[in-house]
Parts: C-alpha cells; sequence; structure tokens
C-alpha cells in the first residue's frame, strides 16, 4: 500500500516542480473556495472523531486541538489563501559567481519532492501542511493520528477534488486512511520516495522517529516554554504578558509553561502573579522557593515536582519558582527547556542582550510573549512544524524550510582545464 503510494508521490512531485506560480496560486485558491463550500461535510467528520474522543477519556486541551468548528474552519481557508500571496521560493537564485574557468555558478531554490508528516489530533495540520507543500511544489504524505480519522479523510477529500480539478494528479495530497501503526514503521523507512519527514506530536513519537526513520527527520513542535521576570520588570505589563501566554490557547506548543521570578521582586510580584491567575482559572505548581509568596493567594497552589519542569502542561497549569539571577534563570532554562520559545521580561537592555545571547532556543522574546513563534505571526503563512533543530531549518517552518537548492554551471562547450 505505502509503496504504491510513494511511487505516486514521487511521479505527482515531478509535476508539481514544473508548475508556475500563477498555476499553483490557482489550486490554492480552489482548495480554499471547496473547504469552505464543503465545511459542512468536514464540520460532521469532525463531530464524529470529537465523540470517540470524547468517549475514550481524551483531555481537554487534545479535545481543543481536535475540534474544528465553522470560524476555525474559516479561517484555515483564510490562511491557504494568505499562502497565495506569499513569495514563492522556488526558482529564486540564492546568489551565484563567475569562476576562473569560465563556468558561471548559481545555487537556484528548488522543491524537496516528496514530505512524509506524521501527526496525531491536530486537523488543521492536513490543511496547513498541504497549502504549504502545494505552494512550494512538493507532494506529501499525511498520516494524522486515528483521532482525527474522520476529519482528515474528509479534508482530503476536498483537497483531492480541487485539485483534480485543476488538471492537476491528486496523489500530490494523500493521507494514510488506516490507523494500523505497522504502517508508521513503513513509511519511516520509505526513503526510496520520501525526501524529509517531519513527526507532529509528543516526545515518544519524536523519539520514535529519530530512532527508526532512515529519512531525514525534522523534529521540535514540543515546547517547554519558560518567561524570565527580571527585577526591572514593569509588573502590570509583565502579568498582562503572562497571562496571555498561558491563557489565550494553553494547547499550543509555544504557550507558557514555567515562570521563572527574579528574587528581589518575589516578595512583591508573586502575590500580584497568584491573583492574576486565579481569575484566569490557572493553577500554580510552585517550586519550594515560590511556595512561601504563593501559598496564602488566592490561585489554587501545588506543589511542582521535577518531572513537571520537564514536560508540557498544555493546559490552565503554570510552573512558577523563584531564581537568585539571571544566570539562574538560563542555568534553569538550559536544564529543563526544549529551545522553542522562551522570553525575558525587562526594562534593562544589558539583561535583555544577554538572554538573547545566552538562551539558544529557536526563538527568543524580549518583552513579549512566547505564543508568537508562528509561522502566521512571522509573516511565513500557515507553518509545517516548528524546529528545534539547529540543521536546514529552525523556528516556524514555512516555504523555504520545504526547498533545498541545485548548484547549476552554465559555459561556453566548457571542459574542466
Amino acid at each position: 500500500m505505502l509503496n504504491e503510494m510513494g511511487q505516486a508521490a514521487k511521479a505527482a512531485s515531478w509535476q508539481l516542480s514544473t508548475l508556475s506560480t500563477a498555476q499553483k496560486n490557482r489550486a490554492l485558491m480552489l482548495i480554499a473556495d471547496m473547504l469552505e463550500a464543503n465545511s459542512q461535510s468536514i464540520i460532521l467528520a469532525n463531530e464524529l472523531d470529537m465523540a470517540a474522543a470524547r468517549e475514550s477519556g481524551m483531555s481537554e486541551a487534545l479535545l481543543d486541538r481536535l475540534l474544528l468548528t465553522p470560524a476555525r474552519l474559516s479561517a484555515i481557508a483564510s490562511d491557504v489563501r494568505d499562502v497565495c500571496r506569499l513569495s514563492d521560493p522556488v526558482g529564486q537564485v540564492i546568489d551565484g559567481s563567475q569562476q576562473d574557468s569560465g563556468l558561471r555558478l548559481e545555487r537556484r531554490r528548488v522543491p524537496l519532492g516528496v514530505i512524509g508528516v506524521i501527526y496525531e489530533a491536530r486537523p488543521n495540520v492536513t490543511i496547513d501542511v498541504a497549502s504549504l507543500c502545494l505552494k512550494t511544489g512538493n507532494a506529501v504524505i499525511l498520516r494524522g493520528g486515528k483521532e482525527t480519522h474522520h476529519t482528515n479523510q474528509a479534508t482530503v477529500n476536498v483537497i483531492q477534488m480541487a485539485l483534480e480539478e485543476c488538471g492537476l494528479p491528486k496523489a500530490a495530497v494523500q493521507a494514510i486512511d488506516s490507523p494500523d501503526r505497522a504502517l508508521v514503521a513503513e513509511l519511516l523507512r520509505l526513503d526510496k520516495y520520501v525526501d524529509m519527514l517531519i513527526p507532529r506530536g509528543g516526545a515518544a513519537l519524536h523519539k520514535l522517529c529519530r530512532e527508526q526513520s532512515t529519512i531525514p527527520v525534522i523534529t521540535g513542535g514540543i515546547g517547554v516554554c519558560h518567561t524570565f521576570v527580571d527585577e526591572s520588570a514593569d509588573f502590570d505589563k509583565a502579568l498582562t504578558v503572562l497571562e496571555s501566554a498561558k491563557v489565550q490557547r494553553p494547547s499550543a506548543c509555544n504557550s507558557l509553561e514555567t515562570v521563572l521570578v527574579h528574587q528581589a521582586i518575589a516578595a512583591r510580584f508573586l502575590p500580584e502573579l497568584s491573583d492574576k491567575m486565579h481569575r484566569a482559572g490557572v493553577t500554580l505548581h510552585a517550586s519550594e522557593s515560590a511556595m512561601p509568596y504563593l501559598q496564602h493567594g488566592p490561585a489554587k497552589v501545588v506543589a511542582v515536582t521535577e518531572e513537571d519542569y520537564s514536560d508540557e502542561w498544555l493546559s490552565l497549569d503554570l510552573n512558577v519558582t523563584v531564581v537568585a539571577d539571571l544566570d539562574a534563570a538560563v542555568a534553569h532554562i538550559r536544564t529543563y527547556g526544549t529551545e522553542h520559545s522562551d522570553a525575558i521580561l525587562t526594562r534593562s537592555i544589558s539583561s535583555a542582550d544577554r538572554f538573547v545571547r545566552e538562551v539558544d532556543s529557536s526563538a527568543v522574546y524580549v518583552n513579549a510573549s512566547t505564543r508568537f513563534t508562528d509561522g502566521g505571526q512571522f509573516g511565513l503563512g500557515a507553518e509545517v512544524a516548528v524546529s528545534t533543530q539547529k540543521l536546514h531549518a529552525r523556528g516556524p517552518m514555512g516555504l523555504e524550510a520545504l526547498t533545498t537548492y541545485k548548484w547549476i554551471g552554465y559555459g561556453d562547450d566548457l571542459v574542466r582545464p
């Protein structure tokens, strides 16, 4: 089954690589229109997945990730149209030079070929990835989790109808329908056809892909995100940023998981944090150093554990600890962070500069929420993933991250001297 899908995807990728920007944009616009025209069937399919997820006891955070509403689907269709407006990187000349031999060289952006994406309860990923891959001339094989089975099936059917209406191969966007986990292992070894693999899910999925894949893997998206509140921070502004970073969408990988507070302001700042988080319904997981300042506050507070520091809550829970200084904050982030997104709230230019230099994450913020780590917020359009690696791509992966380059040499019947 997967061998045939791989063959069809590779053949489709050759056709996609020759399309003009106008042809690709026409297909994307039609996909957006057809997603809205067929929204009822997609929402009904999503309701089946939601019912099954609730019955299985899925957490509220994952239910939120799985849910598609008419408003969310309309926003996703708008994101597809936004991709049309982005500059097409395919064909761009990165640089070039004239050699002494007479050979004129240039590096030109080209599609990667076939992308494989494995993800869990995130139906929006289906459309985000498909649109970015099509814009960059890549075919894609999608493997969503069993939780999104009906939603993904309905969505991919709509995308394939739009492709065929544009005269493009429907194999440009394919989905593995079977929930059989053995197919994941088979996909990881489909290196004859698949050029890059992107897992979007929990730590176990990333570990599986790193250990078993014979295809280059881009890992990331696991966000144990921190914010350090420096002694010079403006309390009111800092509290607003912290609340938004935690509460706006707690199930997102860029939501805040741990607050580090400078000991010089802990006695004054933490009671105010407790009040702010109580009104937002957030449970605080306090360190031994933070507990004396939180235990009499209005917010629910429990003792933090070592495991809490190393994992994503993806819910209305927040770790809080007091640190001696910026050095201690950086040390904590280096120990427990996932190199996703980390921030400092400060009025000190020197502290901000040190934090930016010393925190080695894919996105580092000064006086801003970690929730900005997103392809749309970065002006990249929808994203295929947030990479926490250092090779090929880092941070939100937009269009350029789905391209590679080829060297092109021009001569005049030239031979090597």
